[in-house]
């Protein structure tokens, strides 16, 4: 979901900076964008460090002069029933998708409060409007995360965004951090892809300032 958001918004023009885990891929994104005229830059990062994200900011600060956007989009999703007591995998899930955006926040709110300007989007989850059997867990990490962001918007002021995206079951490495194989193969099935989420999150970007664009929900079709 990340690769396709900061592949489109390169192509729209947008000066992009990527932060995860895996220093080969995020070379080969920015060197796939570079190559293609676009501009990039990244830095590894790991969302449950709070550091790296703050290293990440300072990172753009450094390249560009300033951040305009910040995304918080790393999420894993290793779902089980309760009885499965896969307590690790909750305590994972917690860590990358509450306190990694909470992490976000606390890097580039600062930043967004000096320039008086920014915009952040929130990666929450169709999950986080309804709970099922099965994501009880991965379901409360993205209410909170819906939670959270609300009370950010409430407390922005009139010079900062807050949009939250939610999506359905994508296409993403997410599924493959799935421990249960049973609902593993089940969600495969229904998946869209990536790009549909990343015209999502470009589509909240370019609206003027002047149109809030609080929450947009991205549902699969029948077809996935």
């Amino acid at each position: 979901m990340g690769k396709a958001t900061a592949t489109l918004l390169a192509e729209r023009g947008a000066k992009v900076v990527v932060g995860a885990r895996r220093k080969r891929q995020l070379d080969e994104l920015v060197t796939t964008i570079t190559s293609n005229g676009g501009s990039a830059s990244f830095q590894v990062t790991d969302v449950t460090n709070r550091s790296d994200v703050e290293n990440l900011v300072k990172h753009a600060i450094n390249t560009y002069g300033k951040v305009d956007v910040m995304i918080n989009n790393a999420g894993v999703m290793p779902i089980s029933p309760l009885d499965d007591l896969l307590v690790e995998d909750w305590e994972n899930m917690i860590d990358v998708n509450i306190k990694g955006v909470l992490y976000g926040i606390a890097a580039a709110l600062p930043v967004f409060r000096r320039q008086g300007s920014g915009h952040f989007i929130n990666i929450a989850s169709t999950a986080g409007h309804k709970t099922v059997p099965n994501q009880s867990v991965y379901s409360g990490t993205k209410y909170a995360v819906r939670a959270i962001s609300e009370g950010l918007r409430q407390e922005a002021g009139d010079k900062l965004r807050v949009t939250i995206i939610s999506p359905g079951m994508t296409r993403t490495d997410v599924v493959d951090s799935m421990t249960n194989p049973e609902v593993k193969a089940q969600l495969e099935d229904i998946a869209m892809p990536a790009d549909t989420i990343a015209q999502s999150i470009a589509f909240a970007i370019e609206q003027p300032a002047e149109i809030d664009v609080n929450e947009v929900i991205v549902r699969p079709t029948a077809q996935g």
